[in-house]
């Protein structure tokens, strides 16, 4: 069974993003929500209860083919701070982070698949790529599904579907949603009337940790919010058509940018590598946002293409549960910040100064941002 500290160590494989294009949409997610028949849902379940369908489900999970050598650990067993940074990775929810007694997490090796039990139900399960590529994710969790089933009897209805704790779970059980990175629209002002479309066309925007949390460093996650009447390659297939037009809607924005407002892109990216490249004192949200200008940055062609990758990296390893971990101890928001712009310095030093960039694309290629987008 693999440890805590093995797993943090390498990062997961979307992360990574090998040769899949991550510069608008960083990840694509599916969530499927399970519970088994006859046994009380977490939310109405005693300590006792809640241990015993731990007991039964989790020696199931170890079992699958794509859980072989997985990091497995009840909640009990983790610290505070590694239950934070199992949800800074994404790998865990913030709710389930809370729970103690008779929950678990079980995660795969490449950290693509990450099961909890007993969080709002009794399985939450998780599959993540990166780029857009949520039939793949699907797929895989489907594949998961199917195996599971094999042990485990869910509880179904035939006209309900899948029985899940929350009513806006019911059906397909399934959550499918992608992490964009929108910047050119946030510079542009054009992002409160793409968001407005999203939401007219019966889709959720969150913020970088999902419902209730804020957007930061111009990262916002769009998801289905029905999960009844529909099936989930529909739910799949509607989704990723709006994900294509806003992602469209970005990089046009971004070229448009650089063509009609250079010197004010160049401004703002150069002012964001001089606060990173020299402070000493930053916080999350400053820091993220700075570090959201230099990966457009690095997508336009201001720095060299791995910035990207460094990027990505430090969106993670600034977290405050990954610094504290990585000290070794407790800090204080202010040491945080210290940490943090220490590490932001260290990394960046390799990275030259931004380069100028000229468009060579006629500017009449560019429609004028729409009043009213049509996702």
């Amino acid at each position: 069974m693999m440890r805590f500290s093995t797993l943090i160590k390498h990062p997961a494989d979307w992360m990574v993003g090998g040769d899949v294009d991550t510069a608008v949409v960083l990840t694509s997610r599916i969530r499927l929500a399970r519970n088994v028949r006859l046994l009380p849902f977490p939310g109405w379940a005693t300590k006792d209860q809640r241990r015993q369908t731990m007991a039964l489900i989790q020696p199931v999970v170890q079992m699958m083919r794509p859980m072989k050598d997985a990091f497995c650990q009840t909640l009990s067993g983790l610290t505070s701070v590694q239950k934070q940074v199992l949800v800074e990775r994404h790998l865990i929810s913030r709710e389930h982070a809370a729970r103690n007694e008779g929950s678990a997490a079980v995660i795969e090796r490449r950290q693509s698949l990450s099961i909890m039990i007993n969080e709002e139900d009794h399985l939450r399960m998780q599959s993540i790529r990166p780029g857009l590529n949520l039939r793949v994710a699907f797929d895989a969790l489907n594949d998961l599904d199917d195996e599971l089933q094999e042990s485990l009897t869910f509880a179904f209805d035939r006209k309900l579907g899948y029985l899940t704790t929350c009513p806006t779970n019911l059906g397909t059980g399934l959550r499918a949603s992608a992490m964009l990175h929108l910047p050119a629209l946030v510079l542009s002002e054009q992002i409160n009337q793409v968001l407005n479309a999203i939401g007219r066309m019966g889709l959720a925007v969150r913020g970088l940790y999902g419902e209730g949390t804020e957007s930061l460093g111009n990262l916002y996650q769009i998801s289905n919010q029905s999960t009844l009447g529909e099936s989930e390659r529909q739910i799949i297939e509607r989704l990723e058509r709006v994900i294509d037009k806003v992602a469209g809607h970005e990089t046009n924005a971004r070229l448009k940018l650089l063509e009609d407002d250079r010197m004010m892109l160049h401004d703002k990216i150069g002012r964001s590598y001089g606060i990173l490249r020299h402070a000493w004192l930053i916080d999350s949200k400053e820091a993220l946002n700075h570090l959201s200008l230099i990966r457009l940055g690095a997508n336009l062609g201001f720095f060299p293409h791995e910035t990207v990758r460094l990027c990505d990296n430090l969106l993670m390893e600034i977290q405050p549960a990954h610094l504290q971990l990585h000290s070794g101890k407790k800090l204080s928001p202010e040491q945080r910040d210290e940490s943090r712009g220490q590490i932001i310095r260290t990394q960046l030093q390799s990275i030259p100064t931004p380069a100028m960039v000229f468009s060579q694309t006629k500017k009449d290629s560019f429609p004028e941002p729409p009043l009213d987008i049509d996702l």
